[in-house]
């Protein structure tokens, strides 16, 4: 966390910029793209003119403490805009056989190609549809509200953080310009 807080703090980028990144990196820890966040926050960062590494380094929202909250706002809220509010109770009971029945299609038809079997999609089909594309759609609106408010909470940090350095920064340099007039100007006088 540390470290990550200094980096952004020492991004050379307008605060709006580094804001925008933040909002993008936090936004894409609510889809379901997994291992792919990365590369979700790298575009969308580019998309929205943010500063690619903060989004990247925001994406850290999403961590296995995380994780767990996110995926539940996200899934309840999917469920309830798709109309699945019904289904979620039978999703909620199957969850691991459908992880399973993906994680297995998936194996299945990768082996498939290879073997010549008839690929069957019927356990990844049911995932989608129950698991992933709620997941997905449920996400935006927790994504975009935890994003917001990483930005509205970020921009004003930044700004104060970059004024404040800028004017140390300053300070620093009006120190070494005086003290090397004031040795100039003892070098010049005769003994």
């Amino acid at each position: 966390f540390h470290y990550v807080k200094h980096r952004v703090r020492r991004l050379p980028d307008s605060p709006e910029r580094i804001a925008r990144g933040i909002f993008v990196g936090v936004f894409t820890s609510f889809t379901p793209f997994y291992g792919l966040h990365f590369l979700v926050a790298f575009l969308l960062a580019r998309i929205m003119n943010g500063n690619v590494f903060a989004s990247l380094l925001a994406t850290f929202f999403g961590n296995p403490l995380t994780y767990v909250p996110i995926a539940y706002a996200s899934l309840k809220t999917g469920y309830w805009l798709t109309g699945m509010t019904r289904d979620a109770e039978r999703v909620r009971h199957g969850f691991g056989e459908m992880f399973y029945g993906a994680g297995r299609d998936l194996w299945e038809n990768l082996k498939a190609l290879f073997t010549g079997q008839d690929a069957d999609w019927v356990g990844l089909s049911e995932f989608y549809d129950d698991v992933f594309f709620p997941y997905m759609i449920g996400g935006l609106i927790p994504g975009a509200v935890a994003g917001t408010i990483a930005y509205v909470i970020s921009l004003p940090l930044i700004r104060a953080y970059q004024q404040r350095r800028r004017s140390r920064i300053k300070a620093k340099f009006e120190a070494i310009k005086k003290k090397a007039a004031a040795e100039a100007d003892l070098g010049e006088k005769p003994d």
